[in-house]
């Protein structure tokens, strides 16, 4: 059945980020809509885990390397199915969404019980729109900005949006139904992405491994992962090739600047090395508590899966001098004598590299973060500085048309989720009336197809504040 565009009338809100509302609905500030709930000691529930986009699930404990070690679980706050938890930090990024199931999460999270009024997968789309996020910031509080907190008190100050029970229903099994049909879309776009990335990962490491030439004469290596190299290249480890997490006393005279600087959390770099939405801080704010780097330095991430998926890249392109970012990154600096920035950075990006990096890690389960000594002394094969250069100049041929693929296929990603997003603001707020909306046989909504809104790299698994660099 065809939606109507519009609700038939509309009264005022009251509320900046959402002016006009259908007649019928009110506003309430949230201790009206939810209970805080405060239990722990419940060691024996599973642990749950945050999707930036797609909420709150179980973490998957099946998988070994995943395998849960905490000493102090009974510490961890017990949400019963239904309830909204959210971390306090991130709030304001979307990590919130209502419990599968009974389960515990970080001490970090505030867990919010709905009452009958309030559906609380209902409240999870409004919370997570933009216009409530920004709304997240202005009560959130804290020493500096990107420390800030939402704390209960706070939150339950805040004002939302109570349509009508039947229509809070009605607007969940429309947005899931809607959820489903795009998760299913990024699924089969994000699954080209792979083919595409798995044939332009062949060609390089055929390319920075064996060289150009396979007519070269080959030589025993004295290298497990890679037995014969080309007999004129020579081996080592990369901790002779690179200076690992430079010092950031190299521009102490920019400590007490407020010039602007890039910030790169982990979600601004892709999976094969391409800076995305680089945020921009005041030196003062970053300085301390960050990981440093400069241009051309070369940045991995060293927690898992980001590691394993390949996170990481030459910073050739970003936009300041220095910059900041997360502490999940280890900086590599090419020694300008032995090896190029860009082929340092295709040598961090071979498939065996992660393999093995993820056998040697170390860590509780989410947590868990490969050495750096593992990386430093990690052995490779490495040609002359001329080699280097040719090589990187037929990869950049060689690779053009899956480069030019997977960039176009993600930007389709990116307008399909402006689209839900844009979606679920004008469906929750009633810009949008799906009250006569009937599914139809194809709105079939599967859990684990879901997964596929969000990403590997956007689960907040426990919410516990970075502290630093390791």
């Amino acid at each position: 059945m065809a939606l109507q565009a519009t609700y038939p009338a509309y009264q005022e809100s009251g509320l900046p980020w959402a002016p006009k509302v259908p007649q019928g609905w009110n506003v309430l500030r949230n201790g009206r809509l939810f209970a805080h709930r405060v239990q722990t000691g419940f060691p024996d529930l599973p642990i749950l885990e945050v999707s930036l986009r797609t909420g709150v699930r179980v973490r998957d404990m099946e998988n070994l390397k995943r395998k849960q070690v905490m000493s102090q679980k009974e510490k961890y706050k017990r949400a019963a199915k239904g309830d909204i938890a959210y971390n306090m930090m991130r709030m304001w990024q979307g990590a919130l969404g209502p419990a599968p199931v009974d389960g515990l999460v970080s001490p970090a999270y505030v867990v919010v019980k709905p009452f009958e009024e309030a559906n609380s997968a209902y409240y999870s789309y409004l919370f997570r729109t933009e216009a409530y996020m920004r709304e997240v910031n202005k009560f959130s509080r804290g020493i500096v900005a990107d420390r800030n907190r939402l704390y209960w008190d706070e939150f339950k100050q805040m004002p939302s949006l109570v349509p009508p029970r039947a229509e809070q229903d009605q607007i969940v099994a429309y947005l899931r139904a809607q959820d489903a049909h795009i998760a299913r879309l990024i699924k089969a776009k994000r699954d080209l992405i792979g083919l595409l990335t798995e044939q332009r990962q062949i060609i390089i490491e055929g390319a920075v491994t064996q060289g150009l030439d396979s007519a070269t004469a080959k030589r025993d290596s004295g290298i497990d992962w890679m037995p014969r190299i080309p007999a004129h290249w020579e081996t080592c480890k990369f901790k002779h090739i690179a200076v690992f997490n430079p010092s950031r006393s190299e521009s102490s005279a920019l400590r007490l600047s407020d010039e602007p600087v890039s910030f790169l959390p982990m979600e601004c770099i892709t999976t094969d090395g391409k800076l995305q939405n680089v945020e921009s801080r005041k030196v003062t704010e970053v300085w301390e508590g960050y990981t440093y780097f400069r241009r051309n330095d070369v940045v991995m991430a060293k927690i898992t899966p980001c590691f394993e998926n390949g996170k990481g890249g030459l910073l050739d392109a970003l936009p300041t001098d220095i910059g900041f970012g997360t502490t999940e990154f280890i900086v590599l600096r090419a020694a300008s004598r032995r090896i190029r920035p860009a082929f340092l950075a295709k040598l961090l990006s071979l498939k065996t590299f992660r393999v093995l990096g993820a056998d040697a890690m170390t860590g509780a389960a989410g947590q868990q973060r490969v050495p750096l000594d593992f990386v430093k002394n990690f052995r490779i094969a490495l040609p002359s500085l001329n080699e280097q250069d040719q090589i990187l100049s037929a990869l950049q041929t060689a690779t053009a048309e899956q480069d030019t693929a997977i960039e176009r296929i993600r930007s389709e990603i990116t307008l399909i989720r402006e689209y839900r997003d844009r979606q679920i603001a004008d469906v929750v707020t009633g810009q949008v009336d799906v009250r006569d909306w009937v599914p139809g046989p194809d709105d079939v909504v599967a859990d684990e197809d879901l997964v596929a809104l969000g990403g590997d790299e956007e689960i907040d698994t426990d919410g516990e504040e970075d502290d630093g660099d390791d």
